[in-house]
Protein backbone atom coordinates (compact mmCIF):
# COMPACT_ATOMS: atom_id res chain seq x y z
CA UNK A 1 0.00 0.00 0.00
CA UNK A 2 2.47 2.14 1.19
CA UNK A 3 4.75 1.60 -2.22
CA UNK A 4 1.07 2.34 -4.57
CA UNK A 5 0.86 5.63 -2.67
CA UNK A 6 3.75 6.60 -3.09
CA UNK A 7 4.66 6.19 -6.46
CA UNK A 8 0.95 5.31 -8.27
CA UNK A 9 2.43 2.09 -9.26
CA UNK A 10 1.01 -0.99 -8.50
CA UNK A 11 2.27 -3.08 -5.66
CA UNK A 12 1.28 -6.63 -7.41
CA UNK A 13 3.35 -5.89 -10.53
CA UNK A 14 6.69 -5.27 -8.32
CA UNK A 15 6.04 -8.04 -6.44
CA UNK A 16 5.18 -10.59 -9.26
CA UNK A 17 7.16 -8.94 -11.78
CA UNK A 18 3.91 -8.26 -14.48
CA UNK A 19 0.40 -6.60 -14.28
CA UNK A 20 -2.19 -8.57 -12.97
CA UNK A 21 -3.84 -9.76 -15.98
CA UNK A 22 -0.55 -10.07 -18.05
CA UNK A 23 0.25 -12.44 -14.97
CA UNK A 24 -2.66 -14.38 -14.98
CA UNK A 25 -2.25 -15.16 -19.01
CA UNK A 26 0.80 -17.39 -18.28
CA UNK A 27 -1.08 -19.00 -15.26
CA UNK A 28 -4.25 -20.53 -16.62
CA UNK A 29 -4.75 -22.06 -13.27
CA UNK A 30 -4.80 -19.04 -11.01
CA UNK A 31 -7.19 -17.61 -14.04
CA UNK A 32 -9.91 -19.65 -13.81
CA UNK A 33 -9.37 -19.74 -9.89
CA UNK A 34 -9.94 -16.13 -10.31
CA UNK A 35 -12.63 -16.25 -12.48
CA UNK A 36 -14.47 -18.03 -10.02
CA UNK A 37 -13.65 -15.91 -7.55
CA UNK A 38 -15.29 -13.08 -8.89
CA UNK A 39 -18.44 -14.99 -8.92
CA UNK A 40 -18.12 -16.16 -5.41
CA UNK A 41 -17.49 -11.90 -4.78
CA UNK A 42 -20.35 -10.54 -6.33
CA UNK A 43 -22.82 -13.18 -5.78
CA UNK A 44 -25.64 -11.41 -5.15
CA UNK A 45 -25.14 -8.58 -8.16
CA UNK A 46 -26.24 -10.15 -11.23
CA UNK A 47 -29.51 -11.43 -10.26
CA UNK A 48 -29.89 -7.73 -8.89
CA UNK A 49 -28.99 -6.34 -12.24
CA UNK A 50 -30.69 -8.74 -14.31
CA UNK A 51 -34.30 -7.45 -12.69
CA UNK A 52 -32.99 -3.92 -12.25
CA UNK A 53 -32.74 -3.10 -16.00
CA UNK A 54 -35.31 -3.47 -19.21
CA UNK A 55 -32.49 -6.08 -21.07
CA UNK A 56 -36.00 -6.85 -22.97
CA UNK A 57 -35.38 -4.13 -25.11
CA UNK A 58 -32.35 -5.38 -26.50
CA UNK A 59 -32.19 -8.01 -29.32
CA UNK A 60 -28.43 -8.59 -28.59
CA UNK A 61 -26.57 -8.28 -25.31
CA UNK A 62 -22.80 -8.11 -25.82
CA UNK A 63 -20.95 -8.48 -22.46
CA UNK A 64 -17.38 -7.40 -23.21
CA UNK A 65 -14.81 -8.74 -20.84
CA UNK A 66 -17.73 -11.38 -19.58
CA UNK A 67 -15.46 -13.92 -18.25
CA UNK A 68 -17.41 -17.12 -17.63
CA UNK A 69 -20.77 -15.80 -18.81
CA UNK A 70 -22.42 -15.40 -14.88
CA UNK A 71 -23.62 -12.09 -15.63
CA UNK A 72 -25.16 -12.86 -19.28
CA UNK A 73 -26.12 -16.04 -18.50
CA UNK A 74 -28.25 -14.36 -15.24
CA UNK A 75 -29.64 -11.50 -17.46
CA UNK A 76 -30.78 -14.07 -20.64
CA UNK A 77 -32.16 -15.93 -17.93
CA UNK A 78 -34.23 -13.47 -16.41
CA UNK A 79 -34.83 -11.99 -20.07
CA UNK A 80 -36.41 -14.13 -22.53
CA UNK A 81 -35.89 -12.21 -25.96
CA UNK A 82 -32.64 -11.15 -25.98
CA UNK A 83 -29.53 -13.11 -27.15
CA UNK A 84 -26.13 -12.99 -25.57
CA UNK A 85 -22.56 -12.24 -26.91
CA UNK A 86 -20.09 -13.73 -24.67
CA UNK A 87 -16.53 -11.62 -25.12
CA UNK A 88 -13.32 -11.74 -23.47
CA UNK A 89 -9.45 -13.52 -23.68
CA UNK A 90 -9.11 -17.25 -24.78
CA UNK A 91 -8.04 -18.04 -21.95
CA UNK A 92 -10.79 -16.58 -19.67
CA UNK A 93 -13.77 -17.49 -22.20
CA UNK A 94 -12.24 -21.61 -22.11
CA UNK A 95 -14.44 -22.32 -18.94
CA UNK A 96 -17.44 -20.56 -19.81
CA UNK A 97 -18.80 -23.41 -22.32
CA UNK A 98 -20.18 -25.25 -18.91
CA UNK A 99 -21.27 -22.50 -17.01
CA UNK A 100 -23.62 -21.95 -20.02
CA UNK A 101 -24.55 -25.20 -20.76
CA UNK A 102 -25.45 -25.63 -16.76
CA UNK A 103 -27.98 -22.27 -17.21
CA UNK A 104 -29.37 -23.96 -20.00
CA UNK A 105 -28.53 -21.22 -22.47
CA UNK A 106 -26.32 -23.10 -24.99
CA UNK A 107 -28.68 -22.30 -27.93
CA UNK A 108 -28.48 -18.33 -27.21
CA UNK A 109 -24.91 -17.40 -26.15
CA UNK A 110 -22.22 -17.44 -28.63
CA UNK A 111 -19.24 -16.97 -27.11
CA UNK A 112 -16.09 -15.16 -28.72
CA UNK A 113 -12.62 -14.75 -27.85
CA UNK A 114 -10.95 -11.77 -28.84
CA UNK A 115 -9.40 -8.46 -26.78
CA UNK A 116 -11.21 -5.54 -26.02
CA UNK A 117 -8.18 -3.38 -26.77
CA UNK A 118 -8.12 -4.20 -30.06
CA UNK A 119 -12.24 -4.75 -31.07
CA UNK A 120 -15.31 -6.24 -29.95
CA UNK A 121 -18.35 -7.37 -31.79
CA UNK A 122 -20.40 -5.45 -33.40
CA UNK A 123 -24.13 -5.85 -32.42
CA UNK A 124 -27.54 -3.97 -32.22
CA UNK A 125 -28.10 -3.99 -28.09
CA UNK A 126 -26.77 -3.02 -25.26
CA UNK A 127 -23.17 -3.20 -24.36
CA UNK A 128 -22.21 -4.67 -20.84
CA UNK A 129 -18.95 -3.75 -19.47
CA UNK A 130 -19.37 -5.38 -15.58
CA UNK A 131 -16.44 -4.63 -13.60
CA UNK A 132 -14.17 -3.80 -16.34
CA UNK A 133 -13.48 -0.01 -16.56
CA UNK A 134 -11.96 0.01 -12.58
CA UNK A 135 -9.51 -2.30 -13.80
CA UNK A 136 -7.32 -0.04 -15.99
CA UNK A 137 -6.00 3.60 -16.22
CA UNK A 138 -8.18 6.13 -18.14
CA UNK A 139 -5.85 5.97 -21.35
CA UNK A 140 -6.83 2.39 -21.25
CA UNK A 141 -10.22 2.90 -20.22
CA UNK A 142 -10.90 5.57 -22.94
CA UNK A 143 -9.54 2.82 -25.84
CA UNK A 144 -11.78 -0.05 -24.67
CA UNK A 145 -15.38 2.60 -24.58
CA UNK A 146 -13.45 4.19 -27.91
CA UNK A 147 -13.64 -0.06 -29.34
CA UNK A 148 -17.23 -0.35 -28.20
CA UNK A 149 -18.55 3.42 -29.33
CA UNK A 150 -17.08 2.21 -33.13
CA UNK A 151 -19.47 -0.62 -33.26
CA UNK A 152 -22.26 0.60 -31.68
CA UNK A 153 -25.57 1.70 -33.41
CA UNK A 154 -27.71 4.61 -32.32
CA UNK A 155 -29.97 2.02 -30.38
CA UNK A 156 -27.50 0.64 -28.93
CA UNK A 157 -26.62 1.50 -24.79
CA UNK A 158 -23.80 1.04 -23.44
CA UNK A 159 -23.91 -0.37 -19.66
CA UNK A 160 -20.81 0.04 -16.50
CA UNK A 161 -21.74 -2.11 -14.06
CA UNK A 162 -19.62 -0.44 -11.12
CA UNK A 163 -19.44 0.73 -7.64
CA UNK A 164 -20.33 4.01 -8.11
CA UNK A 165 -18.47 6.34 -5.20
CA UNK A 166 -20.93 8.83 -3.41
CA UNK A 167 -19.34 12.18 -3.55
CA UNK A 168 -17.43 13.36 -0.23
CA UNK A 169 -16.37 11.64 2.81
CA UNK A 170 -19.76 9.37 2.51
CA UNK A 171 -18.90 5.69 3.82
CA UNK A 172 -19.39 2.89 0.71
CA UNK A 173 -17.75 -0.46 0.26
CA UNK A 174 -16.67 1.12 -3.05
CA UNK A 175 -14.16 3.54 -1.48
CA UNK A 176 -12.36 -0.07 -0.24
CA UNK A 177 -12.43 -1.14 -3.50
CA UNK A 178 -10.76 1.96 -4.83
CA UNK A 179 -7.72 0.77 -2.95
CA UNK A 180 -8.02 -2.18 -3.93
CA UNK A 181 -7.65 -1.17 -7.92
CA UNK A 182 -4.71 0.94 -6.65
CA UNK A 183 -2.30 -1.58 -5.50
CA UNK A 184 -3.29 -4.56 -7.70
CA UNK A 185 -4.52 -3.90 -11.13
CA UNK A 186 -3.90 -0.28 -11.43
CA UNK A 187 -7.39 1.07 -11.48
CA UNK A 188 -9.71 2.91 -9.87
CA UNK A 189 -13.52 3.86 -8.61
CA UNK A 190 -15.35 6.78 -9.95
CA UNK A 191 -18.39 8.78 -8.56
CA UNK A 192 -21.04 9.82 -11.31
CA UNK A 193 -19.12 13.24 -12.29
CA UNK A 194 -16.24 11.18 -12.63
CA UNK A 195 -18.37 8.53 -15.21
CA UNK A 196 -19.83 11.45 -16.93
CA UNK A 197 -16.07 12.99 -17.69
CA UNK A 198 -15.17 10.00 -19.03
CA UNK A 199 -17.92 9.17 -21.05
CA UNK A 200 -17.80 12.06 -22.76
CA UNK A 201 -13.99 12.06 -23.59
CA UNK A 202 -14.85 8.47 -25.22
CA UNK A 203 -18.12 9.80 -27.45
CA UNK A 204 -20.41 9.05 -25.18
CA UNK A 205 -23.45 10.81 -23.25
CA UNK A 206 -24.22 9.48 -20.08
CA UNK A 207 -28.03 9.29 -19.30
CA UNK A 208 -28.73 7.88 -15.71
CA UNK A 209 -27.65 5.51 -12.85
CA UNK A 210 -29.84 3.09 -12.77
CA UNK A 211 -29.50 1.84 -8.41
CA UNK A 212 -29.62 -2.78 -7.99
CA UNK A 213 -30.24 -4.12 -4.77
CA UNK A 214 -26.55 -4.75 -4.34
CA UNK A 215 -23.60 -2.66 -4.20
CA UNK A 216 -23.26 -1.81 -7.74
CA UNK A 217 -25.15 0.50 -10.09
CA UNK A 218 -25.62 0.66 -13.84
CA UNK A 219 -24.24 3.52 -15.36
CA UNK A 220 -25.82 4.14 -18.86
CA UNK A 221 -24.70 5.99 -21.56
CA UNK A 222 -25.75 6.82 -25.59
CA UNK A 223 -23.15 7.03 -28.06
CA UNK A 224 -23.23 10.66 -29.18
Amino acid sequence: MHYSIKTGKTSFERVFGLPLFEWLAKHPVEASMFSETMVGLHGAEPGAVAKAYDFSQFETVVDVGGATGNLLAAILNHHRKPRGILFDLPHVVQDAPALIKARGLTDRIAIQSGNFFESVPAADGGYLLSHIIHDWSEAQCLTILGNCRRVMTPKSRLLIIEMVLPTGNTPHLGKMFDMVMLTVPGGRERTEPEYCELLEKAGFRFTQVVPTASAVGIVEALPA
